[in-house]
C-alpha cells in the first residue's frame, strides 16, 4: 500500500467536504473492495475517508410502504433483520448468501451498491424491487442508477446515504454462485410489484439488466412456462474459463425458473 492519509469523519457532511477538497479521496466503509485493491497497488488515494459506523447511515426499518436500509448496514444484519424478513424476505435470503460470513460481517450493503460489481448480488435486487437510492443530494430511480461496469449514475463527491425499497407482493432471488467466490456467475431477481413483474439479471453479462421480455410473459402467467422461446441476447454476456456465453444464458433461465418456483412455494 502506498503512504496515504486516514480520516474518520462524524457525519456525512463532513465527509462529503473532505472529499470535495480532496478529490483524490476514496470512501471507505466496509472495504470489501477496496482494501484488497490498496494491497495490490491497484489505486492510490490521497485520503481514506472512513464513514463506517455513522449514525447517519445506519438502520433498517418499515416505514410509509417502503423498506428503508441505510447504506452503512452490514450483509449479515439485512441477512438477520426481522423487518427484512417480514417485509421482503427475498433480500434477507440474498444477503445471507453473499460471501462468506467475514464478508457478510463487515461489508456494507451501500459500498456494494455504490460498487456495482458486474457479479454482485445487491445490484439484482435494487433493480428488481425497484428500489430508490437517495444520496447526499438527490434520489435516484434504480433504473437510472446502473450504468455497466462498476459505473452508476454516483457523481464525483456524491454519497450513498440509503436505500428505499418498495414492498412488493411477492419477491424471490436465485442464485448460481461461483464455487470458490461465492459471486453470482449468474443471480435472478422477480419480483412482483405494483408496477408490474420485474426480473433483474446480475452476474451473467457486464452489468445488472432487466430481462424485459420476461417480465412481458410473466406479466401475463407467472408461470415457468412462460419463458419457454423467449429472447434472450447472451452476445454480450461474460464469457471465461468458468462458462461460455451460451452456458450464462442457460444459468439465466434456469435461476429464473427456479426464482418462479420459490415464489409458488416449492
Amino acid at each position: 500500500m502506498y503512504a496515504l492519509n486516514y480520516v474518520k469523519v462524524k457525519s456525512v457532511t463532513e465527509a462529503v467536504d473532505l472529499v470535495a477538497a480532496n478529490p483524490e479521496a476514496k470512501l471507505l466503509a466496509g472495504g470489501m473492495t477496496l482494501i484488497p485493491t490498496l494491497k495490490q497497488r491497484l489505486a492510490r488515494p490521497s485520503h481514506l475517508v472512513d464513514i463506517g459506523g455513522l449514525a447517519e447511515l445506519a438502520g433498517i426499518e418499515v416505514k410509509g410502504g417502503r423498506l428503508v436500509v441505510g447504506a452503512g448496514t452490514k450483509h449479515h444484519e439485512v441477512a438477520t433483520s426481522a423487518a427484512v424478513a417480514k417485509s421482503i424476505p427475498a433480500l434477507a435470503s440474498l444477503a445471507g448468501r453473499i460471501g462468506d460470513p467475514q464478508v457478510r460481517n463487515m461489508g456494507t450493503i451501500g459500498g456494494s451498491v455504490a460498487n456495482n460489481d458486474p457479479a454482485a448480488d445487491y445490484p439484482a435486487a435494487v433493480l428488481g424491487l425497484n428500489a430508490v437510492v437517495v444520496t447526499s443530494r438527490r434520489e435516484i430511480a434504480a433504473d437510472d442508477f446502473f450504468k455497466g461496469i462498476f459505473a452508476t449514475a454516483l457523481a464525483d463527491g456524491e454519497i450513498l446515504v440509503r436505500l428505499e425499497f418498495p414492498l412488493p407482493k411477492a419477491a424471490a432471488y436465485a442464485k448460481f454462485p461461483h464455487p470458490a467466490s461465492g459471486f453470482a456467475m449468474a443471480g435472478v431477481m422477480v419480483a412482483d410489484t405494483d408496477s408490474g413483474v420485474r426480473v433483474a439479471v446480475t452476474g451473467a453479462g457486464p452489468g445488472v439488466f432487466r430481462w424485459r421480455e420476461a417480465e412481458a410473459a410473466l406479466g401475463k402467467s407467472m408461470a415457468a412456462t412462460a419463458l419457454e422461446g423467449l429472447a434472450l441476447a447472451a452476445g454480450e454476456f461474460n464469457e471465461d474459463i468458468h462458462g461460455t456465453r451460451e452456458y450464462r444464458a442457460n444459468l439465466v433461465r434456469v435461476m429464473t425458473k427456479r426464482a418462479l418456483a420459490q415464489l409458488a412455494g416449492r
